[in-house]
């Protein structure tokens, strides 16, 4: 799993920093160092990574400051992040959540654990993007049906005004039994839609479960 995943490291603490990048680099991967907020923009603009390991109390731009900025730009409000923190306070972890962090860490951490958060935020981040690409595809094909059908509707528009021995009944037949194939398509989808969990509605229940465990 970890072949090929690449990890952002920002921590003005270069012992933390070297240290997370010999660890992580180790266990296969490809990981990045920033110094601070500034230095991780830049970095961003050529390595996009999978996740970011970020530290909250930084010089210039903290954690948080960074944070919003990422999320509110769409090339890279889906990279998960997990922040590193030394406040310990309910406060600070409800709003990093709000913020759209994925995991809150304090200080002093033991690194088996952050590696094992580490694993399951790119499990989620793997989750939600394979729900989005269904829901994607789900869509395209739910749009095509409803194009053949206003497309059949128009041909069947077209037969009424033709000549019985020009266009037989079987093609008649056939187009009807198409048509009824595609109503019944989608109204299977419109089924399945009603009771399944979409993604921002998973996407929520996840986040609120991880604030509850952090509490």
């Amino acid at each position: 799993m970890n072949t090929g995943k690449k990890i952002l490291i920002v921590d003005d603490d270069s012992v933390n920093r070297e240290f997370f990048q010999v660890m992580l680099t180790k266990l296969g991967f490809a990981a990045e160092e920033a110094v601070d907020g500034h230095d991780a923009l830049d970095k961003l603009k050529k390595f996009h990574p999978d996740l970011i390991l970020m530290d909250n109390i930084m010089p210039h731009m903290s954690g948080w400051e960074l944070t919003k900025i990422l999320k509110n730009d769409t090339k890279y409000r889906d990279i998960p992040i997990i922040m590193l923190s030394a406040l310990d306070d309910v406060k600070d972890k409800v709003a990093g959540f709000e913020l759209g962090i994925v995991d809150y860490i304090t200080k002093p951490f033991n690194f088996s654990e952050v590696l094992a958060r580490i694993k399951a935020a790119l499990r989620n981040n793997e989750l939600f993007t394979q729900i989005a690409v269904r829901e994607s595809r789900l869509g395209l094909a739910e749009d095509l049906c409803r194009d053949m059908k206003n497309i059949l509707a128009d041909l069947a528009g077209s037969l009424d005004g033709m000549d019985a021995d020009i266009m037989p009944g079987k093609t008649r037949k056939q187009i009807a039994e198409l048509d009824a194939r595609i109503d019944k398509t989608i109204r299977e989808w419109e089924d399945i839609k009603k009771n399944e969990i979409g993604l921002s509605v998973l996407e929520s229940q996840i986040r609120k479960q991880l604030n509850q465990e952090n509490n």
